[in-house]
């Protein structure tokens, strides 16, 4: 059934695009006459995404005034009349039109430096399965059929995208995965079964997790820099080991973490909660990437970030892949997931539509799959 259809289940229960689409319906039903939206199409698809931008036209029309903040150079330049660009807190352009600009000149007005848009990309060279799912189902948090009988692979050296309209299973199948949900069916790393096993486990067989939600499942905000960095290595040897830690060794490892990852803050004692998103990203990949993972599950790892720590993150996931760890890449930007994944999962309800080589993956063809339909089922019908 869909989600829409449970109009008094908390909003605990939502993920994290249907609690942006409440807060958003919120301020439209109190008729407000001035809005401040904070990248308000963070987790929305792309239908969404016009179906608000429609809604935003019509109220400018009737002459009440929206201020968008907004990483996403597109839509900026779709929905904006005026651009002020803010630069590691200062205006660098201010009351701009944009009408003539492209998104070169927003992206070097908002980093200082051209962006190249598309991270240079070899090509991949597959080794063994990583990563398992057979038949895997789970519930989600109000009791229905999150998963349905999914299977999928991971191979080393290469990633795998998923692709989805918000509430089909990704937040689920990322968690039953790193080992956050319960599940039925059949997970294997490396060709261990780590069904429903602890955390713990799935660390030391070396996964790595880049979380959706990076201040509560990513980071622990009220802790420092430091401390967050080592959370997943103080058992080390290097760190002191299991019952004592080297609080030396541990502070100058998260030093080098800090300088290496370019986490712009004053020092390593920062509380992480005053972090912006893309420092706080910078973190947790500096934490995760470090523990050299052979199994990377990043979900969202680019959601509002500006283009110059997106740049950041692809080039890290890619030099990954490189090295022969298997990535599965959740996205619900395509342009991200056809630019990064060498395959790319389709999932609907719960399912794998289809599997799509990146040479195959249109936009087309992947809006009819995450819509419920092959284009082969179109043609036929046709």
């Amino acid at each position: 059934m869909p989600r829409a259809a449970w109009p008094h289940a908390f909003v605990w229960q939502l993920n994290v695009g249907e609690q942006q689409r409440v807060e958003i319906l919120k301020m439209l039903y109190r008729g407000a006459h001035t809005l401040i939206m904070d990248e308000p199409t963070a987790v929305l698809g792309p239908s969404e995404t016009e179906e608000l931008f429609r809604t935003l036209r019509a109220m400018a029309a009737k002459g009440e005034s929206i201020v968008l903040v907004s990483h996403k150079l597109d839509e900026v330049l779709a929905i904006a009349d005026r651009l002020t660009v803010l630069r590691r807190g200062k205006v660098t352009a201010s009351g701009v039109p944009v009408a003539g600009q492209t998104k070169q000149d927003l992206a070097r007005m908002m980093v200082g430096r051209e962006i190249m848009g598309i991270v240079d990309k070899s090509r991949a060279n597959p080794g063994a399965v990583v990563l398992e799912l057979h038949d895997v189902t789970a519930e989600s948090d109000r009791g229905l059929q999150a998963l349905r009988g999914l299977a999928l692979d991971v191979r080393a050296g290469e990633i795998v995208g998923v692709a989805g309209v918000a509430g089909n299973g990704q937040s689920e199948l990322a968690e039953v995965i790193t080992g956050l949900r319960r599940c039925t069916g059949i997970i294997k790393v490396n060709g261990e079964d780590v069904t429903n096993r602890p955390v713990l486990t799935l660390l030391e067989a070396g996964m790595a997790h880049v979380p959706e939600e990076r201040h509560e499942t990513g980071s622990a905000p009220g802790l420092s820099i430091a401390d967050d960095l080592i959370v997943k290595s103080y058992r080390s040897r290097s760190l002191g080991g299991r019952f004592q830690l080297d609080r030396h060794a541990a502070r100058r490892k998260a030093q080098e973490l800090k300088t290496d990852y370019e986490v712009d803050a004053p020092s390593i004692d920062t509380a992480a909660r005053l972090l912006s998103g893309g420092n706080l990203q910078r973190l947790i990949l500096a934490r995760e990437v470090t523990s050299q993972p052979r199994l990377i599950v990043a979900v969202q790892p680019t959601r509002g970030l500006d283009v110059g720590a997106i740049e950041t993150v692809h080039r890290l996931l890619l030099e990954q892949r490189d090295a022969g760890t298997a990535i599965l890449l959740i996205s619900e930007e395509l342009d991200e997931l056809v630019n990064l994944s060498d395959r790319i999962a389709v999932i609907y309800e719960g399912q794998v539509m289809d599997i799509v080589p990146r040479a195959e993956a249109t936009t087309a063809k992947l809006g009819l799959l995450m819509a419920g339909v092959h284009p082969e089922e179109r043609i036929a019908s046709t």
